[in-house]
This record gives C-alpha cells, sequence and structure tokens, in this order.
C-alpha cells in the first residue's frame, strides 16, 4: 500500500517506532521509577507524590495483591476518580503480573454486574463513595478481595483527614455500605510494606488491560490490551509530540519536568495512556482532577503550575474558554493540547488557540487502537477540521463494502492496522472476526474520506453508536433498559445533535400505557444508565419507521433529529 501521509509528517517524527523498546509495561514502570525517583508524578488536592513514593506504595499494593492468592493473569477492578490511589494501583496491579479492569465509578448497579461478571475479576479497588453500589452486586460476581479507599487516604495527616471527613459529613457523599469483608486501602499498603515482591515473567502478548467498550450488537466487551499495545501507543504518542516539545518559538525551560492536566479520567483508554503511561515514559507531573465538572476546582488545582499538555474533550475545552478563572491563568508554557474522544468544533478551536496561543490537535482512536491511531500535527496553528495523520508504524485505509480499499476523497470505512491495535474482544471470538480483516486491519465502523496528503475526515458512522462526551452509548442497552417500562411497547435510541456533549440520546417511543410522560420514562431510565447514557429528550410516535422484515430504521430516526 502507499503511504501517502509519510509526505505529510512534520520534521522529527519518524515513520515507525520500536515497540520493542520495553519487554514489557512492569520495564517501563520499573525504569520510570529509578531514572525519575525524585520527580514529582502526580498532584491530588495540592499534595505531590514523587515517582519514588509511587515506587514503594505501588511496590506494596502489587505485594500484597500477590500474598491473597491471586495469580499472573487475573484480572482486578478499579473503580476510582483521578485520585493518588489510582496510579498507585494501577503500577501495583501490574508489577503484581495481573490484569486491569478500569471501570467507570458513575456505573449503575446494573452495569457494574455485568462487567465484573465478564471480567471474571477477583478482586476491586473502590472509592468509598460507589461502595454502596457493590455491595449490591458482589455476591453474584467472582469478586473475593474488596479494597476501599477515601479521597483523602493518601493525603497524609490533617488534609487527609480533612478531605475525607468534609466528603464523608460535609458533603455527604458517601452512602451508607456495607461490605464487612472489606480492607482499607491504607491497611493494605501497610501489609504489603512487609510482603516481597514476587518477580513475574510478562512479555508482549501478555494481556495488561481490559478497557470495556460497546459494540454493534449493544453487548459491552472487553477490548483487550496487550503489552505491546500499549507500550507502542504512548511510544506512538510520544514521537508526535516532539515537534511541540523542540518549538523554538515557545521553549521549554531546560531540564523543567513536563506537566500534565489530567481532567480526563484515568479509567479511559485516553487518559491511561498520554496521561499515565506516556507520563512515566517521560516523568511528566500530572496534576490529577478527580471532578473536570467542577470548573473552580480545576482551577484552583491547577493554578500553582506551568501546563504544558492539556489533553481533553471538546466540551471541557469549551468550558473553560467560557470560564473566567481559567481565562486569567498563565499559558505561556503550554506546548501540547490533545483533542481526542469527541469531534473537535472549529469555534472551540479558535477560542482555544485565542485564549492560550496553543492549537488544539484533533486526534482519533477508540478504546480498540490503546487509543491513537491518527493525529493532526502538534507543530500547526491551523484548525485542519479533519483526524489527521496515520501515526507512526499505523496503517489507515478506507474500505467499501466489499471490504476493498478505496482511492483518495472517497468515502469508505476507516480500518486500521497497527502494533496498538487490540488482540481482540475478551472471551468473544466470534466478535472479533466480525471487526478484523483478513490482513489484519480493524473495522472502526466510522465512515472516513482521505484527502491525496493523507489527512482523513470523518464524515458518517456507519454503527448506531452515540458518543456523548467522548463516551461511546449503544442504543441497544439503553433500549433495553427504557423497554422494561411497563408503558414501552416500543423503543428507539440515537443520537442526536447537543452543544454541550456533541451527541445525546434521544428516545422515540410507541406508548403502551398513554399515559406514559417523558419525565417518568427518563427517570426510570436514570434508575438503571450512568449519566452519560441516559436519554435527555423522548418523543412519542404512533408508530416507528421499520425495514420489510420489521426492524427498526435508526437512521431514519436520526435524519428526522
Amino acid at each position: 500500500m502507499e503511504r501517502l501521509w509519510l509526505k505529510s509528517y512534520p520534521a522529527g517524527v519518524p515513520p515507525t517506532i520500536d515497540d520493542t523498546l520495553y519487554g514489557s509495561l512492569i520495564d517501563l514502570i520499573n525504569e520510570a521509577f529509578r531514572t525519575h525517583a525524585a520527580r514529582t508524578a502526580y498532584v491530588g488536592f495540592g499534595v505531590g507524590m514523587t515517582f519514588g513514593e509511587l515506587d514503594t506504595r505501588s511496590r506494596a499494593f502489587a505485594a500484597w495483591l500477590q500474598s491473597t492468592g491471586l495469580r499472573r493473569g487475573d484480572r482486578v477492578a478499579l473503580m476510582m476518580p483521578n485520585v493518588l490511589q489510582y496510579p498507585v494501583a494501577l503500577a501495583g496491579v501490574l508489577r503484581a503480573g495481573m490484569v486491569i479492569v478500569n471501570v467507570n465509578p458513575l456505573y449503575t448497579a446494573r452495569e457494574l454486574e455485568y462487567q465484573l461478571k465478564d471480567s471474571g475479576a477477583r478482586a476491586i479497588v473502590i472509592l468509598e463513595n460507589f461502595a454502596h453500589v457493590l455491595e449490591q452486586v458482589v455476591a453474584n460476581t467472582s469478586i473475593e478481595s474488596v479494597v476501599v479507599t477515601g479521597m483523602g487516604d493518601l493525603l497524609g495527616g490533617l488534609k487527609g483527614m480533612l478531605v475525607n471527613a468534609v466528603v464523608k459529613h460535609v458533603k455527604k457523599m458517601v452512602p451508607a455500605w456495607n461490605l464487612p469483608e472489606a480492607l482499607s486501602f491504607r491497611a493494605v499498603l501497610k501489609r504489603g510494606e512487609s510482603l516481597a515482591l514476587q518477580p513475574v515473567q510478562v512479555g508482549h502478548q501478555d494481556l495488561a488491560v481490559l478497557q470495556y467498550t460497546g459494540g454493534t450488537t449493544g453487548v459491552s466487551k472487553g477490548a483487550a490490551l496487550s503489552h505491546r499495545n500499549l507500550i507502542a501507543n504512548l511510544l506512538q504518542s510520544e514521537a508526535w509530540i516532539q515537534p511541540a516539545l523542540h518549538n523554538t518559538k515557545r521553549p521549554l525551560p531546560a531540564g523543567e519536568p513536563i506537566t500534565v492536566v489530567c481532567a480526563l479520567p484515568l479509567y479511559h483508554i485516553f487518559a491511561f495512556t498520554i496521561c499515565a503511561l506516556l507520563g512515566m515514559r517521560i516523568g511528566a507531573k500530572n496534576i490529577l482532577i478527580p471532578n473536570p465538572r467542577d470548573l473552580d476546582a480545576l482551577v484552583k488545582e491547577v493554578r500553582p503550575h506551568r501546563l504544558n499538555i492539556f489533553p481533553a474533550v471538546n466540551t471541557l475545552y469549551n468550558a473553560l474558554v467560557n470560564h473566567e478563572g481559567f481565562r486569567q491563568l498563565d499559558f505561556s508554557g503550554l506546548v501540547v493540547s490533545n483533542g481526542g474522544g469527541m469531534a473537535v468544533q472549529a469555534a472551540t478551536a479558535q477560542k482555544w488557540l485565542e485564549l492560550t496561543g496553543c492549537p488544539i490537535c484533533e486526534g482519533y482512536g477508540l478504546s480498540e487502537t490503546s487509543p491513537s491511531a491518527t493525529c493532526n500535527p502538534t507543530d500547526t496553528d491551523a484548525y485542519s477540521g479533519t483526524i489527521g495523520l496515520p501515526l507512526p508504524s499505523t496503517d489507515v485505509v478506507m474500505l467499501d463494502d466489499d471490504g476493498q480499499e478505496v482511492p483518495p476523497g472517497e468515502r469508505g470505512e476507516i480500518a486500521v492496522r497497527g502494533p496498538q491495535v487490540m488482540t481482540g474482544y475478551w472471551q468473544r471470538p466470534d466478535e472479533t472476526a466480525r471487526v478484523f480483516t483478513a490482513d489484519g486491519f480493524f473495522r472502526t465502523g466510522d465512515i472516513g474520506v482521505a484527502d491525496e496528503r493523507g489527512y482523513i475526515r470523518i464524515v458518517d458512522r456507519k454503527k448506531d453508536m452515540i458518543l456523548v462526551s467522548g463516551f461511546n452509548v449503544y442504543p441497544n442497552e439503553v433500549e433495553q433498559v427504557a423497554a422494561l417500562h411497563p408503558g414501552v411497547l416500543e423503543v428507539a435510541a440515537v443520537g442526536v445533535p447537543d452543544d454541550k456533549t456533541g451527541e445525546a440520546v434521544k428516545l422515540y417511543v410507541v406508548r403502551k400505557d398513554p399515559a406514559l410522560t417523558e419525565q417518568a420514562l427518563i427517570s426510570f431510565c436514570a434508575e438503571q444508565l450512568t449519566g452519560y447514557k441516559r436519554p435527555r429528550q423522548v418523543e412519542f410516535r404512533a408508530e416507528l419507521p421499520k425495514t420489510n422484515v420489521g426492524k427498526i430504521l435508526r437512521r431514519a430516526l436520526r435524519e428526522a433529529a
């Protein structure tokens, strides 16, 4: 195949990366702890944790995990927002030779039970704010060890106690829970300090992370990401940002660590790779933002720091450029703004550039690609309206319905091949076979057009997936919940444009009960679905459009919306 995009590569970006640089993520972690021991790795609530402290704590956690009887390859669920405990647990699970199962902490009991059962997780680390949800389902899962932590557990002394007290008693953010066998995170670390971490043999093809995503069937599936997948993607991302890091117009101070704003949740693959893993590789300082919707708190957290890298989704960028406190910050050190998860709007990109002087470089990827597949060059000030060029060592083609590559300028399904593409869906060989071509391309379900320079533009979506603030929502799941309401006869869920979230979920419903109201159905769905999946609009109809075999035509409803 002709890689037209290589002619458009910025100076200093190689066409390929060497994914054999590390034998596993354990090698990467150990190197980071050895090389950057004295540097600050993470800051949470104003309290810093060095790479050396992260080394000590994650080693203790890894040793404790091994002492419980868990073995190499066992799955450990992490259900926390961006607090200091997350990177400790992340590094600890990997160093123990085990597999991370990233869990959205806002999941309902139904969603949590499904993911824990499907992954077969044997242990979970969970923030106490969400322990009441786990209590409802833990008996139905394979979970043997529960570790519960409070927001302030690693902040130390008076500050830690104060944060926990405020969260628990003042803000009343911790509902009552009862998990008799649960251990505290601090107790586990204390126990692990006296244990020896047993070395484990982990290689490129071993599983590192199960990143759950939806599918065309609406059934959530674990994208099986190997150590090689994640090593490759962090090295691809590192290579791609080099022009920005060495930009003579906005030079970084020599010897000063790079500071990353980690406002995206670490349980999302974008932040997991770009903030956590790449941060280890380059010895970066990550400023952890537990709740990016609290813009005042975000500004307070980042104000003391010289910001260099700011990954975010369009909704966050847009909110920040309109926040007076954020507008007063110093952006002279900002050199990389990664836009991903959802389409970046031209108006937002322009406002961000005017405010910060740093362009948003929009990229594209999926959980299945660890996640980055393409990105715009980081050395340009122009908003391209595209998802950019394929990253080093990545092939991207547009395929027609017969699986044949189409020439530049013609529409086709975006298909990706590279070392960052998942090994498959966890325990679903049929689903895996469905999305891979014979020559190893992953079919994304998005329709794109590539121009003669190699730049790609997304023009449609083959799948019915709805994209809400960078999170995938699959209509089947929403429809299954809504259909459980006794007043619903037929239902279809589609995505409709939304100024704040890019898209929002809308239901089209044929009523069984004429008295059913929009608010009643929305409230019913809210009990079973986490926030971003909940319908925002309901339209009642006498009938829904269908094919001649009776399948509801979601596309026709989208077009009507």
